[in-house]
């Protein structure tokens, strides 16, 4: 069994060229979350994964091994069901309206500008259903949003990143930088 410890955001960091030549994992989201699991590569191997308590791994991200060999994570399809707002009556306000309800009973939520994924679940189905919203099975990845607290990657395609903004006060304005989701 290869052991794994170390994740890579999203590849950052290493050539397209070895990327392209990594062996690969397809990982639903139940693993995913998960800091510690087994799992078999693309070219066979055991692998045998411990990262940090509360590591997130993300479709796109690159499992580093203790032998140095690296193996690019798929975010596997898995049942889900895709929200959509009614092409005829529907609004972007009903989606945004959706999430709240969603976010509110803590569910793990994808945002997407034109629709929403969540796993399946009858009741919240029949709820957003009730809301005049489309609700369709699917089969696909899901990659639900990290939270604006929580570890791992979030909500930014998988990276932490920096953002300088500037503030008008009525008479004075001034700049400052703050973070988003650090490593």
């Amino acid at each position: 069994m290869i052991h794994v410890n170390k994740v890579l955001a999203q590849g950052h960091g290493l050539a397209a060229v070895l990327l392209k030549r990594a062996a690969t994992v397809e990982l639903d989201w139940d693993v995913r979350q998960k800091s510690r699991f087994d799992a078999t590569d693309s070219q066979g191997r055991a692998l045998g994964v411990f990262l940090p308590r509360g590591t997130v791994v993300r479709g796109g991200d690159v499992l580093v091994a203790e032998d140095g060999s690296l193996v690019r994570v798929i975010a596997a399809p898995q049942p889900v069901l895709v929200i959509t707002q009614c092409a005829e009556h529907g609004s972007a306000f009903d989606l945004m309206r959706a999430a709240y309800h969603l976010g509110n009973r803590h569910v793990p939520i994808e945002l997407k500008p034109d629709h929403l994924k969540i796993e399946p679940d009858h009741v919240l189905a029949d709820m957003l259903r009730a809301m005049h919203l489309i609700v369709n099975e699917a089969n696909a990845a899901f990659e639900p949003e990290g939270g604006a607290y929580g570890s791992g990657h979030g909500g930014h395609g998988g990276h932490g990143h920096d953002h300088g903004h500037d503030h008008d006060h009525g008479t004075h304005s001034h700049g400052h930088g703050h973070d988003h989701g650090a490593h």
